[in-house]
């Protein structure tokens, strides 16, 4: 595959992934036993606890583990280098930004 269809495929598999995981915002809410409990704040103001819809979040996270971290970070690096910014690039730091603390 060229560049330009890798990053649309993998582009297409992410999306695809989480049109399939449970929906909404999720925000951390506290302790579950001893572990972070992960609620999903859906757009229709209803919550899942994420840890109840495993079938569709395990595959989500395990996609998107720490793995990803040192490539993404690559790619925002790159992207803040050139003229002008890309706008999905900044939209992507920008949701990432306001997700951590």
């Amino acid at each position: 595959m060229d560049p330009e269809q890798v990053l649309r495929t993998a582009a297409d598999r992410l999306a695809a992934l989480a049109a399939r995981t449970t929906d909404g915002d999720w925000r951390l809410g506290g302790l579950l036993a001893s572990r972070p409990e992960v609620v999903a704040h859906t757009p229709g103001g209803g919550t899942e606890h994420v840890a109840e819809a495993r079938a569709g979040t395990g595959a989500w996270i395990a996609a998107l583990s720490p793995a990803l971290a040192a490539p993404l970070a690559g790619w925002l690096r790159a992207a803040a280098a050139r003229e002008p910014v890309e706008p999905a690039a900044e939209a992507f730091a920008r949701a990432l930004l306001a997700r951590l603390c």
